[in-house]
């Protein structure tokens, strides 16, 4: 099996690769950063040829086209997607830039459509893949302050609705996670009063885990998961 995670710097994206490594021998993974490869390397060098880095801009539809024919062409096929790249860029909508609104809709809506329109062909000639992208609890709870970011994980819940269906009878599953809050790097630059107070609104009064995320992930990319398509699972400690 092989598999492509975008976002794979981030501790989400790490944790979904070891998901994988650890539970396949067999699995060769794909590590795609736009710049920073220095944790992406650091794994990489854990698994040997399991597990390799690519440079790959989310953003650019020629670096998905090439990253993609390039997997290809040394593995013979490319099983699993994982759309995990993406950040938010806050702030009340009438003061929001116009570039705040287009690089947070670029990176987090316009690489998910890149990414599963690189794969999708691929996938459908071996008629096989799974399709998993990563939205959020803001494309469900929009909350103040995040028109561009929830607006942009909302489009992601409708595209992959829609694509599900497209791909529905090519043997290519299409699903999405909406984490809430999970304990990673962009929770630490959070004022530490401001985290109680987040805690408080969660019914487990605790942060999730990137390894709880990264467990849903691998299962909707199963082969166990077959008849799972369209799915929009919400992993957030009982927030309503």
């Amino acid at each position: 099996m092989t598999v492509l995670i975008t976002g794979a710097n981030g501790g989400l994206g790490q944790a979904v690769a070891r998901a994988f490594l650890a539970d396949d021998p067999e699995c060769c993974v794909v590590l795609g950063v736009r710049s920073n490869r220095e944790a992406a390397d650091a794994l990489a060098s854990e698994f040997g040829e399991r597990a390799e880095v690519v440079n790959l801009d989310v953003t650019d539809p020629e670096a998905w086209a090439e990253v993609v024919s390039g997997i290809v062409e040394r593995h013979g096929r490319l099983d699993v997607l994982v759309n995990n790249a993406g950040f938010h860029r806050d702030g009340l909508l009438a003061n929001l830039s116009v570039s705040d609104w287009e690089s947070v809709r670029q990176a987090n809506l316009d690489a998910v459509f890149h990414g599963c329109q690189a794969v999708v062909k691929p996938m459908m000639s071996q008629r096989y893949g799974r399709i998993v992208n990563v939205a959020s609890l803001s494309a469900l709870l929009a909350p103040m302050g995040q028109t561009n970011y929830a607006a942009a994980k909302a489009g992601v819940v409708a595209l992959t609705q829609s694509l599900a269906k497209e791909t529905a009878r090519s043997g290519i599953t299409v699903n999405a996670v909406c984490p809430g809050f999970i304990d990673t790097d962009g929770l630490s630059e959070i004022d530490p009063d401001r985290k109680k107070a987040l805690v408080r609104t969660i019914p487990m009064r605790r942060f999730g885990r990137p390894e709880e995320i990264a467990a849903a992930i691998r299962f909707l990319a199963s082969p166990e998961a077959s008849y799972v398509t369209g799915a929009v699972l919400k992993i957030d400690g009982g927030i309503m």
